[in-house]
């Protein structure tokens, strides 16, 4: 599973075998918390992370959609995705 976003501690994943399940998410990681987030409206799926970094990453997720989409696409297709651009 490639590393596609790092910041603040956090590191952003996404699995890209094909018929990867829906809906559309990311796996997030931060120390000992592990997460999957869905794309298209940020809550969680499954695991827990702290607040502060949950809000960090849906603001990353909210500003950077259209590419995790474009990712999500690429990884169904068996393809490897695009690294995108930290928060700042």
């Amino acid at each position: 599973m490639p590393t596609i976003s790092m910041f603040y501690g956090i590191i952003i994943r996404m699995y890209y075998a094909p018929k990867e399940h829906n809906p559309p998410h990311i796996h997030a990681y931060y120390q000992d918390f592990r997460s999957t987030i869905n794309i298209d409206d940020c809550e969680i799926l499954e695991g827990k992370l702290p607040v502060r970094q949950l809000r960090l990453i849906q603001a990353w997720i909210e500003i950077h959609q259209d590419e995790l989409l474009a990712d999500w696409k690429l990884c169904q297709n068996g393809e490897k995705p695009f690294s995108i651009d930290p928060l700042k």
